[in-house]
């Protein structure tokens, strides 16, 4: 009789505890993912291959589309020869910061009219004008990705198309000087122009796989009960 007098008060107190009265600590999944963040994750060599594909797609994209912005503005001011001396994404200041970041070297390796591949490493399959992409691994610390680069945008068509359709005679003879060797007017949508190719360090890789797999946090509200 003494211990249920005992137990009584207990049952009362947690009878009277309705879900919606139990404070939970703030932050706790929060807290628990960015834990889980922090934990030692093996990263496998597939793993790397696949940050590589990242890293590669995310940086060429994002210099593509400045590329874009900035001949349209330069174009817009009416000098096609101008807007033709823009045409290296891989130096613009935003695409080196970012390469700096994940520790990567990019370049834009043209299309030659001569017989000889502008790089070493471009294969035929490298250049069709889909998205195929070359991903390796030529040393133990080292990635490589290679993509082609096609002509898929009208604007491009403004220095690269066909002479009188296109651009003047004129305009195509002055790229033709200022680019001598290589084969810059006279294309077609949907040709290859060259290819992207970028040279990784394994630990900028492995942040990129590590930033690119974590868990991010979403507050949830809890549904109301009662």
């Amino acid at each position: 009789m003494s211990k249920l007098k005992l137990l009584l008060p207990v049952f009362l107190v947690l009878a009277a505890c309705r879900p919606d009265q139990v404070k939970h600590l703030p932050g706790t999944k929060q807290i628990a993912e960015e834990t889980a963040n922090w934990e030692a994750i093996r990263i496998t060599p597939t793993d790397l291959l696949h940050a590589t594909r990242w890293a590669g797609d995310s940086l060429t994209a994002y210099a593509d589309t400045l590329l874009r912005r900035t001949l349209a503005r330069e174009l817009k001011r009416g000098s096609l020869s101008q807007a033709a001396s823009f045409c290296h994404p891989q130096s613009y200041p935003q695409v080196d910061s970012m390469a700096r970041k994940w520790q990567a070297r990019p370049r834009r390796a043209e299309w030659q009219t001569t017989n000889t591949a502008p790089a070493a490493a471009i294969a035929a399959a490298g250049l069709r004008p889909d998205t195929m992409r070359l991903i390796g691994r030529p040393a133990v610390d080292t990635f490589f990705y290679q993509r082609p680069i096609t002509l898929n945008n009208n604007l491009c068509l403004r220095c690269h198309g066909r002479p009188g359709h296109d651009l003047t005679a004129a305009e195509a003879a002055l790229l033709q000087q200022q680019h001598p060797g290589l084969k810059s007017v006279g294309r077609q949508p949907g040709q290859v122009l060259g290819a992207w190719q970028l040279t990784l360090e394994r630990s900028g890789v492995a942040e990129f796989y590590t930033m690119k797999t974590r868990k991010k946090w979403k507050e949830h509200k809890m549904p109301k009960l009662f």
